[in-house]
């Protein structure tokens, strides 16, 4: 009787996930076979606001998606960019190894998705459309750099 209570636990918290989960435009093309992949090694996670998820210049282990709330991403003191629910951050270190970027703030309460470094890779094999949409993400914060610089 324990186990089925426990098992039941499970799915509620797993079948949540994926309710989230299909909010998130970068998941919007995924399977259910999929979406269950993602929800199998993603954490929900409540952040308080004020709180600091990334530091710039420290080592990255996490990726994170918005599920509620907003959050501020600060470069420069000049650049700084705001990130809505089904936004996504912190996969940069994960890819290239790299110290974070910039530091982001949960400008409100926030909810996300944490998928960390190990599960991240796992995530991109399960789900490798992910790749491209994260591809086509990049390029466009690279755009967006390169015209703040040039203009």
């Amino acid at each position: 009787m324990r186990l089925i209570g426990d098992f039941e636990g499970f799915r509620t918290a797993r079948e949540e996930k994926i309710r989230y989960l299909e909010r998130v435009p970068i998941f919007e093309a995924c399977s259910l076979r999929q979406l269950r992949a993602v929800a199998d090694i993603a954490k929900v996670v409540e952040v308080p606001e004020r709180t600091v998820l990334t530091r710039q210049g420290e080592p990255g282990d996490e990726f994170f998606i918005i599920i509620d709330g907003t959050a501020l991403v600060t470069v420069t003191i000049q650049k700084r960019h705001r990130l809505r629910p089904g936004e996504f951050f912190g996969e940069m270190s994960l890819l290239d190894g790299e110290p974070r970027s910039a530091t982001v703030k949960a400008e409100t309460d926030l909810r996300v998705l944490v998928i960390s470094r190990v599960n991240f890779w796992q995530l991109l094999r399960e789900v490798p459309e992910l790749t491209q949409k994260m591809l086509v993400n990049l390029s466009r914060r690279i755009r967006e750099l390169e015209t703040n610089l040039t203009g």
